[in-house]
This record gives C-alpha cells, sequence and structure tokens, in this order.
C-alpha cells in the first residue's frame, strides 16, 4: 500500500498521510505522552461490506485512557464512530483493516509534564497483516520483564510509552527462539502477553487474569468471555494465575483486536495439553470469527458497517 496517499483523519480534517506528519520534538513522541486504540474492519468479499468491530467499546476505552493523562478527546464516541466509517469509505478499503485512533501530547518543546500541553489526535487506517501467523500456535515464553505495575504507570490506560514494557519482552522472546511472551505481574502471577489477553482451560473451566494482575481489561477478551458463557455455557474464573499453571492447563490462547483468538502450543518449551488446537479454543476461535464477520445475528450490534446500513429485519 501506498502509505502516503492513504487519507487519514489528523488536526481536525481528512488528508493525506503525507501531510499530516509531526516534529522531532513532539511531547508525544519524546516522552510517551499518549495513548491509543487498535480496531479491526473484517472485509466480506460476498456481501461486499467491511464490518468494524466493537467500535463503541474501544472509543469509550480511549476516553478513559485520555482523562488518565489529562487529555479530553474533541470528539464524542458517536461523532468519532462517524468519522472512522467515513475514513474507510475514503479510502475505499476492500480487505482486512486495521485503525489506530491516538490521542497524544503535541506540543513541541522539553519538559516532563502533562498538565498545560495541548494534545492533538489522529486516526490512521492501513491494510490488515496478520499480527501472529494464524497456521501455527505459538511456542511461548515466560518473560524475565515483569508487567509495569499500576503504582508506577496505569496499565489499565493504553498508554504509548507503556508499550516499551511489551516490546522488551516481545524482543526477548523472539531472540530466544520463541514466538511470543507472557508476563508476569510484579508478585509473580501470569499478567498478559506482549499485545494480548491470557486465557486457561483446565477440567472445562475458563480461567483468565483478574484487572489486578495490570492486565489491559481487553474489548476481544470481554466479548471472549461473553461468547464462552453464552454460547459454551462455560464458567468462568477471574483470579491470580500461578506460572505453574500455566504448564498445567489443558489448552492457552491469547486474545486481542490483532491477534482476534490465537492458541498457545507450549510455554517454556512444555507442551500445552497435547500440543494440539483444544476443542475450547477451536469453538471459540471459529464463533468469534462468524460474529466478526456478520455470521451471528445475535451479535450484530458489536458490528458497524461501512458501505451499508444493517437491514431492517421484517415486521
Amino acid at each position: 500500500m501506498d502509505l502516503d496517499s492513504t487519507i487519514v483523519f489528523a488536526r481536525g480534517a481528512f488528508r493525506r498521510y503525507d501531510e499530516a506528519k509531526v516534529g522531532l520534538l513532539t511531547h508525544g513522541l519524546q516522552y510517551g505522552t499518549g495513548c491509543f486504540e487498535g480496531l479491526r474492519g473484517y472485509w466480506v468479499p460476498a456481501d461486499r461490506e467491511l464490518f468494524l468491530v466493537l467500535l463503541r467499546d474501544h472509543y469509550e476505552r480511549l476516553r478513559t485512557s485520555a482523562k488518565i493523562l489529562l487529555m479530553q478527546l474533541p470528539y464524542t464516541v458517536d461523532e468519532l464512530i462517524d468519522i472512522t466509517i467515513d475514513l474507510c469509505k475514503r479510502n475505499g478499503f476492500e480487505t482486512d483493516v486495521y485503525i489506530r485512533p491516538c490521542i497524544f501530547k503535541s506540543a513541541e518543546d522539553i519538559g516532563v509534564r502533562l498538565h498545560n500541553v495541548p494534545d492533538e489526535l489522529a486516526i490512521i487506517p492501513v491494510p490488515f497483516k496478520p499480527y501472529l501467523d494464524p497456521r501455527k500456535g505459538l511456542d511461548v515464553c515466560v518473560s524475565s520483564w515483569r508487567r509495569a505495575d499500576d503504582t508506577m504507570a496505569p496499565p489499565r490506560a493504553k498508554i504509548t510509552g507503556l508499550y516499551v514494557n511489551s516490546a522488551l519482552a516481545k524482543s526477548e522472546a523472539v531472540v530466544n527462539g520463541y514466538d511470543e511472551a507472557i508476563l508476569l505481574s510484579h508478585d509473580g502471577h501470569v499478567s498478559e502477553g506482549t499485545a494480548e489477553n491470557v486465557f486457561l482451560v483446565r477440567r472445562g473451566v475458563l480461567y483468565t487474569p483478574d484487572p489486578s494482575q495490570n492486565v489491559l481489561e481487553g474489548c476481544t477478551r470481554r466479548a471472549i468471555m461473553d461468547i464462552a458463557r453464552s454460547e459454551l455455557g462455560m464458567e468462568i474464573v477471574e483470579r491470580s494465575i500461578d506460572r505453574g499453571e500455566l504448564y498445567c492447563a489443558d489448552e492457552i490462547f491469547f486474545t486481542g483486536t490483532a491477534a482476534g483468538v490465537h492458541r498457545v502450543a507450549s510455554v517454556d518449551r512444555r507442551p500445552v495439553g497435547n500440543g494440539k488446537i483444544g476443542p475450547v479454543t477451536r469453538r471459540l476461535s471459529e464463533i468469534y470469527h462468524r460474529v466478526v464477520t456478520g455470521r451471528e445475528p445475535r451479535y450484530q450490534d458489536w458490528l458497524t458497517r461501512t458501505y451499508a446500513p444493517a437491514a431492517t429485519p421484517p415486521l
């Protein structure tokens, strides 16, 4: 894709990507004082439609993240949804897309602070390339890097500067021959992957770290919990999880906007279950894919159509 000619939303207007640059001393670049979201759109050729997933949830979380950094979104959530639809239409996407809304401190000066610094909103859409290889399970390690704690910076906010924590863990894993990493919290409990929430299945129960373990409370995480409860009738337990429980799990999978639902094949060279995809992971992955491509009517309110309004059901 020619990124320079992509239409983005920046400085309050639609403009080409190459016309929406920031300066070298931009506060958000120098100090990581910004926050962002990742949105997914799924192109369904048979419907000639691009389905945008959980827009309201993501923009409400962005509003919360901005509040934590003493910023305020200049548009309502409904206005941001309309801008995002318009942005995708203007680019004429007929492919899966990834959309990056961000708000950042835009002053070009020196000085560490959050107060009295102007901010700027931008929304950048790009064709989606799979974040993880969908053909294989992931070989995962437990990282030597701990997940940033809420006493240092709030991990429930999707803050740009906090992602150096994930970058350190991801590169450590890949350099050492793994695909991904799981970070532990400051007290040694399972937190999350470098850009994903983590779930374990054991004896028919679905476990995931509770928010006190410094997890980002993922929109896809919540969606999968809803699906597991309503479609599979599973018991879901949010609690602290010990590292050793990873080695005893029948199934482990990641969830995330970019990752979707992705199985973990091994942890620290120990196979998860029999090393193959388990029945719960497979079923959740299949249902989630049907949901985000408009094939599950019960979840239509999770989707926003880009090119056509939703059909009105007959009276």
